[in-house]
């Protein structure tokens, strides 16, 4: 744990402003939660599908309050592995859980990254050929992997730039839309009622999903400049800003589209949007607003779980080769990140990559919360309330989630079953030998490549 020191001391050799760290967590929110979601949970929620962004932030909101106890305490890059390594101590749950949290926030990547193609290709009306989307995806990615290679300025820096650029550009297309198709068209034309309440809560773990771009402030808690008053501040204030945000564009497509035509164009539903509002110029608009912020939220994210994993591979939780590579493990770290984002984002499509995701994280999320409130909530101040509810609501909208995808796409329940279950599996295999190779006389030889 000798990170945490470090980095609480500010011997960082780049550190992030309370505003770099809010237009990190926002460039990771906004580009996939706006761009690469609303379409499904549309889909999902029907006409009052801008409900499930309140929920989604309520629950956000809740969630928040464990990571901002735990930061406050002990501000740590790779804070979300530090947080379930002082609740569960060094082992296969803290392990498990923290390698689920990596997994989600890669699975972010390959999402918004494929969402940058879609709607790159948009213009050219090529959105529906697979292998150009795959490559435009990719590109992104080896993009965000040499910026994220510049240093931490050049990430801080650059999403702060778009994110102005992004959240200026967003409100306009928003407050431009309405304006243009009002609020009695499109989705809400007709009598609105709440026909599939369950439909709802399920779509909440899409806004959910939407919003978890605040654990990336936390896993860079680090960088932060007077990290244990400005982690809190910065995941808060990302969080009130995206809620503004999603709710202006929820309103805004819903008033330009039916549900059937989001549902049909969910992956590109803001320039579908633009055009019946907006026309010609507008379109062309929101693709430049989406190719920005989804450009942004890669590189955010890559910054993150590079981090993150940097964080495991320091307290020995999850194994590592440098495969003949020079540099430390942060660099490595970086590649292996971009190589599996990468992967993922050729090989899936948009709609299992979010539900994969969502499992991913809830999961994670749900382990976080019990573990402060089984073992540190006296250490961190923590009400138990608020802790309490907070695991009540990811319960119950994992419950929900899940009943859901039982019916519409029952392999994606199983694909994050079989996930979830090898995350836990393969960590008390590496766990087990690594406990038995330190306890062997020849424990230094056989230590080296972990």
């Amino acid at each position: 744990m000798q990170t945490d020191g470090a980095n609480q001391h500010g011997e960082s050799a780049d550190s992030i402003t309370l505003l770099g760290g809010v237009a990190m967590g926002t460039g990771v929110m906004i580009g996939a939660g706006i761009f690469a979601l609303t379409g499904q949970i549309a889909e999902l929620a029907g006409p009052l599908f801008p409900l499930s962004f309140i929920a989604g932030a309520l629950v956000t909101s809740l969630a928040a309050y464990s990571y901002i106890k735990m930061s406050n305490k002990w501000p740590s890059s790779g804070g979300i592995a530090m947080i379930l390594q002082k609740a569960y101590g060094p082992g296969v749950i803290a392990a498990s859980a923290s390698l689920l949290m990596a997994l989600s926030m890669v699975i972010n990547e390959s999402l918004v990254a494929r969402t940058f193609a879609t709607y790159a290709l948009r213009p050219f009306s090529l959105e529906s050929t697979g292998w150009l989307v795959s490559l435009a995806a990719l590109a992104l990615i080896i993009f965000a992997y040499f910026v994220n290679a510049a240093g931490n300025k050049s990430v801080s820096g650059f999403s702060l730039v778009m994110s102005a650029i992004k959240i200026g550009g967003i409100a306009v297309f928003a407050v431009a839309a309405i304006w243009a198709s009002g609020f009695s068209s499109g989705a809400f034309s007709g009598p609105v009622t709440l026909t599939n309440a369950e439909a709802l809560l399920a779509s909440v773990a899409f806004s959910i999903l939407a919003f978890k771009g605040f654990t990336t402030i936390t896993n860079s808690g680090g960088e932060i400049v007077a990290p244990h008053k400005n982690v809190g501040r910065t995941i808060m204030i990302s969080i009130a800003v995206c809620i503004v945000v999603y709710l202006l564009v929820a309103v805004a497509v819903g008033s330009s589209l039916s549900i059937s035509d989001i549902v049909v164009a969910r992956d590109y539903s803001l320039a579908a949007a633009a055009r019946p509002a907006l026309g010609e110029l507008g379109f062309y608009f929101t693709v430049a607003i989406a190719i920005a912020a989804t450009t942004s939220g890669v590189i955010a994210s890559v910054f993150a779980v590079s981090r993150m994993l940097t964080m495991l591979t320091d307290m020995k939780m999850i194994p590592h080769s440098h495969f003949g590579m020079s540099g430390g493990i942060r660099s490595h770290m970086l590649v292996y990140t971009v190589v599996v984002a990468g992967t993922l984002a050729v090989l899936f499509d948009l709609s299992r990559i979010a539900s994969l995701g969502a499992f991913f994280y809830l999961v994670m999320d749900m382990l976080v919360h019990w573990g402060v409130f089984r073992h540190l909530r006296e250490e961190v101040g923590a009400r138990a309330s608020i802790l309490l509810a907070a695991l009540a609501a990811d319960g119950v909208v994992l419950v929900a989630f899940t009943v859901a995808k039982l019916r519409s796409d029952p392999a994606v329940v199983i694909y994050a079953v079989i996930g979830i279950a090898a995350v836990f599996v393969g960590e008390w295999i590496f766990l087990s030998r690594k406990s038995g190779a330190s306890a062997s006389p020849d424990s230094n030889q056989s230590g080296k490549a972990g």
